[in-house]
């Protein structure tokens, strides 16, 4: 699984021009939703996977709105 977890950091990193601050301002934020209650935009189990991953798979999966989150900051 920690592969597969690496590969969609990868990708979730190319989908914010590869700049590591902007990826960990937005997963931080996302992570924090979820930890607040928002449900996963993606079908997964909560209970599995820390809510940076989810984050990170959210955005993998281009589900978030990237500059709303960002802007939100």
């Amino acid at each position: 699984m920690k592969k597969r977890l690496e590969e969609i950091e990868a990708k979730a990193l190319k989908k914010v021009n590869n700049d590591r601050y902007i990826l960990s301002l937005i997963v931080a934020a996302r992570a924090k939703e979820l930890s607040e209650g928002d449900e996963p935009l993606i079908e997964v189990d909560k209970n599995q996977y820390k809510f940076t991953d989810i984050a990170l798979m959210e955005i993998y999966e281009d589900k978030l709105d990237l500059e709303e989150i960002v802007n939100k900051k």
